[in-house]
């Protein structure tokens, strides 16, 4: 029966303790010789390690009928060779999403088999997922990543274990799986797109790899050794830049952290910093490249406090004075001036503003609860967005741009266009988070409106507005 007979696996399984005892596995399963190896092997060994097992196909439906030949396999193949374990299967119409998210046809099929792993992973209650990368594929992804250019990241190749993906192969060579296969009398499938000379991957696989064989017949030993050694510098290096980064505070559609807290360290830390807190944003970084992260750092170090940088997949990098925030664009609805209800409500894109009417008694006139003479605003009140040429004269305070308030309040340039201003026949009479103009604050006795502003959660966590209101 199938068992120790893959030359490293069973090292690298116990080195990163991928399988301990009670471990449910999630096995992929495509039909093809690396994860039929996989299974076999895995199938044979969970009654002496104590895991349960259960194997996932999932159907990119790309290759029509090669697609359903696929599935019906790995379902005989379950079926005879691995009897009383589950096989759940999955399918998603890959080339669609492709064409609607603007995305390749490699990255796409990726991105929806792990999502389907791992949702399937949650349904049934497995600890980890486990793949069938060997030591060849970890060879091809670090020539791959230094075809396309990299940083250190890069050249460590492909981990035996990130997260709950666990990949015991990783070490065996595909000579000695294709041995596992003839030992054991295992059929398998081809995929007939691993042979497509237009993929790159292909092309390092079948002409690259080969080549670099032939000079030095231990070439794929040799850089999984230095993979393996990059990989431990790597993993001293994050260390070092989560403990220069410390903790970063969450924000509704992102991060915000200390810009000084990047920008005084050296790029080799720098970089990695801005890539934990996309890590953590989104799981694996995204789409940002080495060239996005020097590009944040270089965001962190400017001398300008409300810069802005634009990320793949609607990510913005935001400088707000000495914080950096990073966060997915939410596009506000624009909006138009609209009459104000007196009194009433208005729901607004940066939040909402209700309107009372009463006797002014010398209340405190505040940022975001304010009065305004009903006697001043008799032709009464518009809101809209900042027109170029505001001024604003707060009690108490000097005059000036509305511009020029919001830049030494320090609020957000993002946040600036969205506050509401109320307007009386052209001229304003209140900013909501920054208060009445001096010109329409009623007298003692007055009839007035009460305006309370209520910004929405987002506008609270991203700026300085907090509701002081009684």
């Amino acid at each position: 029966m199938a068992g120790q007979t893959l030359p490293g696996a069973e090292s690298l399984c116990r080195e990163h303790r991928m399988f301990p005892k009670g471990t449910h596995v999630l096995c992929a399963v495509s039909g093809g010789a690396d994860s039929v190896c996989l299974l076999h092997w895995l199938y044979g060994l969970r009654t002496q390690w104590g895991f349960t097992l259960t194997a996932a196909h999932y159907n990119h439906k790309l290759r029509g009928e090669e697609s359903r030949r696929d599935a019906d396999f790995v379902r005989s193949f379950v079926e005879t060779c691995c009897p009383d374990i589950n096989l759940i299967i999955g399918s998603g119409d890959v080339a669609g999403q492709a064409a609607r998210n603007k995305k390749g046809i490699e990255e796409t099929a990726r991105d929806m088999r792990y999502a389907f792993l791992q949702e399937t992973a949650q349904q049934i209650g497995a600890d980890v997922i486990a793949t069938a990368h060997n030591a060849e594929d970890n060879a091809e992804t670090v020539l791959l990543h230094l075809l396309r250019g990299s940083g250190l990241r890069g050249l460590t190749g492909i981990p035996p274990r990130r997260g709950n993906i666990v990949r015991p192969l990783l070490t065996t060579r595909r000579t000695d799986i294709e041995a596992y296969l003839h030992r054991y009398g295992l059929p398998h499938v081809e995929d007939s797109s691993n042979a497509d000379q237009r993929f790159t991957r292909n092309r390092v696989r079948h002409q690259l790899l080969p080549l670099l064989e032939d000079l030095q017949p231990r070439f794929v030993d040799h850089m999984a050794q230095t993979a393996r050694l990059l990989r431990s510098d790597e993993e001293y290096l994050t260390r070092q830049a989560q403990q220069a980064l410390g903790e970063a505070e969450e924000l509704s559609a992102g991060l915000r952290a200390d810009a000084e807290s990047i920008a005084c360290q050296p790029d080799t830390l720098a970089v990695r910093m801005v890539r934990l807190l996309l890590d953590k944003l989104n799981g694996d970084g995204g789409n940002c490249t080495s060239q996005h992260l020097l590009d944040v750092v270089a965001l962190c170090r400017s001398d300008d406090p409300s810069a802005q940088i634009n990320l793949p997949d609607g990510l913005v990098a935001r400088r707000i004075y000495n914080q950096l925030e990073l966060v997915y664009d939410e596009q506000t609805d624009s909006w138009l001036e609209q009459a104000l209800p007196l009194p009433g409500k208005v729901s607004l894109p940066w939040g909402m503003l209700i309107i009372r009417r009463c006797i002014y008694q010398g209340q405190a006139q505040r940022e975001l609860e304010f009065y305004l003479s009903c006697d001043k605003t008799e032709h009464g009140l518009t809101v809209r967005p900042r027109y170029t040429g505001d001024r604003l004269t707060r009690p108490g305070r000097t005059g000036g741009t509305l511009k020029k308030i919001l830049i030494d309040e320090k609020t957000p340039r993002h946040m600036r266009n969205s506050l509401p201003v109320l307007d009386s026949r052209g001229t304003v009479a209140g900013v909501a988070g920054l208060g009445p103009d001096t010109a329409f604050v009623p007298q003692a006795d007055e009839e007035c409106w009460h305006i309370l502003c209520i910004p929405n959660t987002s506008y609270t966590q991203k700026g300085s507005f907090q509701h002081d209101g009684t």
